[in-house]
Formats: C-alpha cells, structure tokens, sequence
C-alpha cells in the first residue's frame, strides 16, 4: 500500500516537521475546545490523524470523517482504526442540512478547482462552526524551499492549485461566514467561523 503525503506529513520523524505540526495540532485544539461541539465531522479527514486527536482528548461525543481517497481511507483503517472514516466528496456531502455542530477542514481548500462551492456545501452542513485551514503563502513554500523540499519549483507544493495569505483567505471566507478568529500557526493560516 503506498502512503499519501499526509500520512507521510504526520509521521515524518524530521524535527522541525514535528515542531509545526504539534505546534498546529495545539493551536487546533485549543481552538476547538472552547466551542465546546457534540459533534464533529472532518472533511478531508486523511488517514484520521486529526479525529484522532479529538478522540484521545475527549473532544465530541460523535466524530466523522469524510475522505475521497481510498488510499488514505485504508491507511486510516490501520494507523487510526478506532475513527469513523467514509468516503465522500466535499463538494456533495452525504449529510442533511445543519448535520454537524462543528465541521473541521484543514490543508484541502489548497487542492481544490472550486474551493468557493466547497465552502458553500461545509456551510450546508454545520449548524455552528467550521473550523478551516490553509498555507499562508509565501511562508508555508519558504520553509519548505528552505528545508530543500520541492526546489525545482522553489519549494511550490506540486499538489496545491489554491494560494492564499492570512489576509486574502480570511477575505475568501468571509464572503461566505462569519469569522470569529484569525490564528497564524507557523506556517499555515487557520479562521474559526460561524454560520
């Protein structure tokens, strides 16, 4: 079974990889716990790493994931097997209206061609929140040019389609919802929303 790059991201044993990503899995923590959501659904969920996270820390009673690869949904059934993960696609969830209190969406609107009707359907199917986040560029492909990641296209991410800085995304969602805070975790943008 090949590994995505998620899976590759959260269980790379580079230090400083390990830094950013704890120092985000905080941030997200922290921002979610004080909303206090009985149910949580992860779109883009990956292999679970996340939904894994809320599980240990006792966050949610009911907790999803929705993931479009089967690659990854394997991977999850293995390296977190006790999270709920199908498949699906973000841009037509199976889920009615005001489904979730709270709907998490981290590093996908970057890989998106429509990333303005994937946040219409997220909208559709919270009924508080939706947590999002991106790269904040130039940041995110500074450091990985510096950390000699991609240097043909000078640290680019060949997967991401969708650029965005911590203003002009906040911009982007706030055309859609009601921002209740900006967090800058090194080196990604995150906006805590509400319908």
């Amino acid at each position: 079974m090949k590994n995505t790059t998620n899976f590759e991201k959260h269980t790379n044993q580079n230090p400083i990889s390990k830094f950013f990503l704890e120092n985000f899995s905080k941030v997200l923590i922290e921002s979610i716990q004080p909303l206090k959501p009985q149910s949580i659904l992860d779109v883009g969920a990956g292999e679970g790493f996340v939904l894994e996270k809320l599980r240990k820390n006792k966050i949610g009673k009911k907790l999803e994931g929705i993931e479009y690869m089967d690659e990854a949904i394997a991977l999850g059934k293995k390296t977190n097997p006790l999270v709920k993960i199908r498949k699906g696609d973000i841009y037509k969830l199976p889920y009615k209206d005001n489904a979730f209190e709270l709907i998490i969406c981290t590093e996908v609107m970057e890989h998106l061609e429509d990333p303005k009707a994937a946040l219409a359907e997220l909208k559709r199917v919270t009924s508080k929140h939706i947590i999002l986040s991106v790269p904040n560029e130039p940041l995110f492909t500074i450091q990985r040019f510096l950390r000699g990641k991609n240097m043909m296209k000078l640290g680019d991410h060949p997967e991401h389609i969708q650029h965005w800085n911590s203003g002009t995304f906040r911009a982007f969602v706030a055309d859609q919802l009601t921002i209740k805070e900006v967090k800058t975790p090194l080196p990604w943008t995150m906006v805590i929303a509400k319908k």
